[in-house]
């Protein structure tokens, strides 16, 4: 028998199973190996809702860094102030669910790397420098 933790992906340490973006509303869990990191990154149309459901994840907000424990919820809202990264830091598996309010299309920023990203579907994520930008007529 096939267990559903089998099939979230490893992509570098971290990895997701989605478990439904069929509305507006979403779901995914989140798997983050020792040395794993969610990016830090901020949505402009998306809210987010993280819970630990397993370790001790870090969490890195414009205030400052915190670890997590299991059974923490933490809200992020909307632009700058909602900036989070969550890194795995313990030598166990870490595990997240992040529920979101999925707005598309979307457009997110990763102030670390100097990146935005937009979606204009599911899980469709294409990313740019700024100083890519051109004029209309370019």
């Amino acid at each position: 028998m096939s267990n559903v933790w089998d099939e979230v992906p490893d992509w570098g340490g971290v990895g997701a199973l989605r478990l439904d973006r069929r509305t507006r509303l979403g779901a995914s869990v989140w798997e983050l190996h020792p040395g794993g990191v969610n990016w830090n990154h901020f949505h402009h149309g998306s809210e987010e809702l993280v819970v630990v459901l397993r370790g001790q994840p870090t969490l890195r907000t414009p205030e400052g860094e915190r670890v997590l424990a299991e059974g923490d919820v933490v809200t992020f809202p909307c632009g700058p102030e909602g900036a989070k990264e969550i890194r795995n830091d313990g030598e166990d598996l870490a595990r997240i669910l992040i529920v979101s309010t999925n707005v598309q299309p979307e457009v997110a920023e990763y102030p670390d790397v100097g990146k935005v990203g937009f979606s204009v579907g599911r899980d469709e994520w294409k990313l740019f420098r700024p100083s890519d930008a051109v004029e209309y007529y370019d």
